[in-house]
This record gives structure tokens, C-alpha cells and sequence, in this order.
């Protein structure tokens, strides 16, 4: 005879006011049992994660930078809520071209010329041969009608994906906020966790 049967047979003997308490026993810890699992519920439903994407641009090229935006762009149209946080090489996508720098020392000014000046003077991953597969890339989205990453960007800007320059890499590498676009955010790890935390998709590019 199994467990349950020997409970079963048990039961079956007992007078009906024992049988009445059991019942109000079991009953009043499947209450309980209910009333946490419901309240577990609920906590699970407030960290449920935001309708939201975190991108983090690392790169400096071109069609990895390109890429970032074109899944930022297409995430906001989706509905998402969607944040960029551009670190080390990533700054470059976010310099105003032609920006006045402020005063640099000797590695500074060594890292800024090595450095692309604005997304206008990215190269690309695979191929670049000092600039020449930049400038065959750019026409032949020119000839495909594929937008540039300056367009990408700004149409980012305009459907409200939030830029986050991280501040950490800006002091590592000499680069000042006047250098950068105007409209932009700074934070550093701490920024980006907070996004990343409540993210349906995170990204490293």
C-alpha cells in the first residue's frame, strides 16, 4: 500500500469533527501557500525588464558604427526605448566635424590624431586600405540609396534614442564635451548598468 492509500485509509476512519479540522488545516495552509506565491508573483512582475534596448558602441568603424544605428533606429520604430552608450572608439561617432579642441598634453594630441575626427573620417573593419574602403562603402550606398551613418545618426536623434558619451574614456583619452554634439548625455559604468538592468536587449558593437 502506497503513502497516499495508507493517508486515504486513515482519513477514511476518522470521526467527521476530525475530519472538519484537517480540512480547515490543509485548507488554511493552501491560503497561505496561495497568498506567497501571489506576492512572489508580484515581485517578479516589478522586475519584470523595460521595453527598452542598451547598445554599447565600442567601435570606431564604420560599418560596425553604421550597424549600431541601424538596429537603434529600428528598435525605436519598434516601440522600444532605446540608449547608446559609446565608449573608447565608440566617441568618435558622437565628434562634431570640425570641433575645436581644448588643450591636450603630448598623448592626448597623439591619440586624437590616430583617432578618427568624426564619423566622416571613420574607417572601415575589413579593407579600409588608408581610407579607400571607406570611400568605396559610402558610394556604394550612395548607389544602393542607403542612408549614411550621418543621416542614421541624426534620425536617431530625431526618433529620441538617447546618446550616452561615457566620461571614463573621454578623461582616458583627452576628449572634451565641446568636441562632442550638442544634445548628448555623460555617465559612466554606472549609467550604463542602470539601463542595461531593465533592458529586453543589450548590445556590444
Amino acid at each position: 500500500m502506497s503513502s497516499q492509500d495508507a493517508a486515504a485509509a486513515v482519513a477514511a476512519g476518522l470521526p467527521a469533527d476530525v475530519k472538519a479540522l484537517v480540512a480547515q488545516e490543509v485548507e488554511g495552509r493552501l491560503a497561505t501557500l496561495r497568498g506567497e506565491m501571489e506576492a512572489k508573483l508580484a515581485e517578479l512582475r516589478e522586475r519584470t525588464v523595460d521595453n527598452r534596448a542598451t547598445l554599447v558602441v565600442f567601435s570606431g568603424d564604420l560599418d560596425k558604427v553604421m550597424a549600431g544605428f541601424v538596429i537603434a533606429t529600428g528598435a525605436a520604430a519598434a516601440g522600444l526605448e532605446v540608449s547608446m552608450f559609446f565608449t573608447f572608439w565608440g566617441l568618435s561617432a558622437l565628434k562634431k566635424p570640425g570641433a575645436q579642441a581644448g588643450p591636450k598634453n603630448i598623448k592626448e594630441k597623439m591619440f586624437g590624431m590616430m583617432t578618427p575626427s568624426s564619423s566622416l573620417t571613420m574607417g572601415t573593419s575589413k579593407m579600409n586600405f588608408f581610407g579607400a574602403g571607406s570611400v568605396m562603402l559610402r558610394s556604394m550606398m550612395k548607389d544602393k540609396q542607403i542612408a549614411t551613418l550621418e543621416e542614421l545618426i541624426e534620425l536617431a536623434r530625431e526618433m529620441g534614442v538617447k546618446m550616452i558619451a561615457c566620461t571614463m574614456s573621454m578623461d582616458a583619452m583627452g576628449v572634451g564635451k565641446q568636441e562632442l554634439f550638442d544634445g548628448i548625455e555623460y555617465g559612466g559604468v554606472a549609467y550604463y548598468m542602470a539601463d542595461a538592468a531593465n533592458s529586453r536587449v543589450t548590445l556590444f558593437i
